[in-house]
């Protein structure tokens, strides 16, 4: 009887060189991230005399009139005796929101000639919006907030923990409504003017002008299903040590934020080569 063969090893796939293959491809995706981040700076503030100061002067402008405005209607404001720390503990995390909302909702077309080469992803340009705009709105707000406490008579004493989270759910929701909104826009261009229109309200919705402890029930009943005053009334949390709302949620939060986000990821993968060929 003939002796058997001997058995090849049938185990051919090596972790080793796998894991340096997944190593490669996070490194390229990271490169392609950080290649468009400077690509955006330099588009939106490096064409532009002032470049970055802008960043910081058109949200003190709009603060400032906010404030002399209010000044003239109302006596002193909900909260404290400053209208401008007021209005700005409500605008600085609305506008990170807006801002990344905005910014990611255009990522694709914004990047979509650099999307034609293969070592650029849609992901990649989703990313690079989202955190250079996140880190762009975050220092813009500390210079706007730190600026108004030192320059002014203005005085508070700061609760990180709730600023922190104020700004981070703040900015997921953003990344959340954009990423879903950057799909729709791409399959129904009609849709970038129907949002410009339904999104304005969003502002008075948010209580940047107001608290929701100063509604009517009937208004706070609506109020309390959406993400907006949530986020502003956590950060003013942070910023007045005598306001304790306590409608606040962050499961509502994380709720509207992730499910947006997860089915703008969805609608992208499934209609990219779509989108980027119109």
């Amino acid at each position: 009887m003939m002796d058997p063969a001997p058995v090849a090893n049938l185990t051919t796939l090596s972790p080793p060189a796998g894991r340096a293959r997944t190593r490669a491809t996070s490194f390229a995706s990271g490169r392609a991230v950080i290649a468009l981040m400077l690509r955006e700076m330099s588009t939106r503030y490096g064409r532009s005399p002032g470049g970055y100061i802008w960043a910081v002067v058109e949200p003190v402008g709009a603060l400032l009139v906010m404030s002399f405005v209010f000044s003239l209607l109302i006596r002193s404001p909900s909260l404290g005796n400053s209208f401008l720390l007021f209005y700005t503990t409500g605008y600085l995390p609305f506008l990170l929101y807006s801002l990344t909302m905005a910014t990611v909702m255009n990522a694709l077309n914004f990047s979509k000639p650099l999307l034609m080469y293969p070592a650029v992803t849609w992901i990649d340009a989703i990313l690079a919006r989202f955190i250079l705009n996140t880190l762009t709105s975050v220092a813009v707000s500390c210079v706007v907030l730190f600026g108004i406490l030192e320059f002014t008579d203005t005085s508070a004493v700061l609760e990180f923990r709730y600023m922190v989270s104020a700004m981070a759910l703040a900015a997921l929701l953003g990344l959340g409504h954009g990423t879903l909104n950057c799909a729709l826009l791409g399959l129904f261009p009609v849709y970038g003017q129907i949002w410009g229109i339904a999104s304005r309200p969003l502002l008075i919705g948010a209580g940047v002008f107001f608290l929701y402890e100063d509604l009517s029930p009937t208004i706070q009943s609506i109020l309390d299903w959406t993400p907006w005053i949530h986020f502003t009334a956590m950060f003013r949390q942070g910023v007045y040590p005598t306001y304790a709302p306590d409608f606040i949620s962050v499961p509502l939060m994380l709720l509207w934020a992730l499910v947006p986000l997860a089915f703008g990821l969805m609608l992208l993968r499934r209609h990219r080569q779509r989108i980027l060929m119109r």
